[in-house]
């Protein structure tokens, strides 16, 4: 099972998210965003294009044909075949698979749309027996 951890905090998840995923590729590990909803993953999809400003962020969605060869993939579906070692949820629920994965990350939000079903997930996480960590990130990563 992978190790989670809960990033909360944050006025804004889908920045947030950008910022992780900077640190991530800062680092050059290789990132699946899981984002189902397809408002979400294309807010990312843009925030990814104008952040950093001076960077560049290789990302593509799932269903690109250079999904198997870009460091960071969005995409609506688990489904067991990645190859990355972190996960990032975008999702209000669990993922599917997530044995693939080494880490789990859960972006939540003030808000309490996410906030609340959040807590729902850690509760899960850890019924599970995943090492599940906080970080409050309200003044950034």
């Amino acid at each position: 099972m992978p190790r989670v951890q809960f990033l909360h905090g944050t006025d804004d998840r889908i920045q947030a998210a950008a910022a992780w995923i900077a640190a991530a590729w800062s680092r050059r590990e290789r990132v699946t965003v899981f984002a189902p909803q397809r408002e979400l993953a294309e807010r990312l999809d843009r925030q990814l294009w104008i952040a950093p400003a001076i960077g560049f962020i290789p990302h593509c969605r799932g269903d690109s044909p250079l999904a198997a060869e870009t460091p960071v993939v969005i995409t609506d579906r688990i489904l067991g075949s990645e190859t990355t070692p972190s996960l990032l949820n975008l999702s209000d629920e669990m993922p599917g698979d997530m044995a693939g994965f080494d880490t789990l990350v859960e972006i939540v939000s003030t808000d309490d749309a996410v906030r609340l079903p959040a807590r729902d997930r850690a509760r899960q996480y850890k019924e599970q027996g995943c090492e599940v960590q906080f970080k409050d990130i309200a003044s950034g990563l």
